[in-house]
């Protein structure tokens, strides 16, 4: 991601850290789609980083199909907005837990206890695309980034 890109998804990425909680969704190994309310955080890329026990069923789905996507905002009255971001998830090790941990303890400091919990793992979802939303405005204001392609519209 190039300078000028970083500067114009700063604003995004400033909405969407206003945000503990996201919605994401997986795909069962029955092809069924599964969501749930997770607690988050957000490093500088769009990445994110949630806690999770490790028989959930958004674990199970991972292991399976490690696609994700998350919806960020647009639930309160007034609200019309919100960010969509898909990737792909997976269990960081070494080092890599080590930060995406830290992240999200910034973020929930209490999620350091949680970590006395029997099965207890994190995730660390790599964005592949994403979507801004702001229908507050008429026209509404669309913003779309495909990060593998580092291509930006809107």
């Amino acid at each position: 991601m190039d300078a000028d890109t970083r500067r114009r998804l700063a604003p995004i990425l400033e909405y969407v850290r206003t945000h503990r909680y996201a919605v994401e969704a997986t795909v069962s190994a029955a092809d069924l789609p599964q969501a749930a309310v997770v607690g988050i955080a957000i490093d500088d890329d769009f990445g994110i980083v949630f806690d999770t026990l490790s028989d959930s069923r958004k674990a199970a789905n991972l292991r399976a199909h490690a696609e994700i996507a998350f919806v960020i905002g647009g639930l309160a009255d007034g609200e019309e907005r919100s960010v969509q971001i898909e990737g792909v998830a997976f269990e960081p090790v070494g080092a890599e837990l080590k930060a995406a941990r830290e992240l999200y303890f910034t973020r929930f400091p209490d999620g350091r206890g949680r970590l006395a919990w029997p099965g207890l793992i994190h995730l660390r979802m790599k964005p592949r695309w994403l979507r801004y939303s702001d229908f507050r405005r008429s026209p509404p204001e669309i913003v779309e980034y495909d990060f593998e392609a580092d291509y930006l519209l809107g």
